[in-house]
C-alpha cells in the first residue's frame, strides 16, 4: 500500500527498533511507496512512512531490494558528497559516505545475507541506514 511520506523531523530523529517477522508487511508498503515516488527517490527507510523499524528498500537497475535490520560491518574510501531526501525539505546537504561498504542483513525470508556494495548503491544504503539511526542529513 502506498503510504504518506513523513516530514516530522522529531519523529525522523528517533532511533528505530529492530524489525521482526511481524514487520514483513513493510516490504510491500515500502516497495509500493518507493514505486510511487520513483521520480524523486531511489531508497526509503520505514520511518519515512511512519513505522519506526529497521527496514530499508533501495532501487538498483529497475529492481527493488529490501533489507531487514541491515548493519554496516565494513567501510572504506570515505568521501564527501551532497544528498537530498524525500522526507526533508530544502536543498541538498553535505554528507560523509564510503565508496565501499559490507552489509549484513536479513532478507524477506529472514535469512542472513552479507554482501559488499560500492559506489551509488553503497551511498543509498548508507543514507537509509542513517534514517533509522536517527541521523538526518
Amino acid at each position: 500500500m502506498i503510504k504518506e511520506i513523513i516530514h516530522d523531523e522529531k519523529f525522523l530523529s528517533q532511533k528505530a527498533e529492530p524489525a521482526t517477522q511481524e514487520d514483513l508487511y513493510l516490504a510491500d508498503d515500502l516497495r509500493d511507496t518507493l514505486e510511487a515516488n520513483k521520480e524523486h527517490c531511489v531508497g526509503m527507510a520505514a520511518n519515512m512512512i511512519g513505522v519506526n523499524k529497521r527496514v530499508i528498500i533501495y532501487e538498483e537497475n529497475h529492481e527493488y531490494f529490501v533489507m531487514f535490520n541491515p548493519e554496516i560491518i565494513k567501510k572504506q574510501g570515505a568521501f564527501e558528497t551532497e544528498e537530498s531526501c524525500l522526507s526533508l525539505q530544502g536543498y541538498p546537504k553535505k554528507a560523509k559516505r564510503y565508496k565501499l561498504i559490507k552489509v549484513k542483513w536479513l532478507n524477506e525470508k529472514f535469512g542472513v545475507r552479507v554482501k559488499t556494495f560500492t559506489d551509488f548503491t553503497a551511498q543509498i544504503i548508507q543514507h537509509e541506514i542513517d534514517h533509522f539511526n536517527g541521523k538526518l542529513i
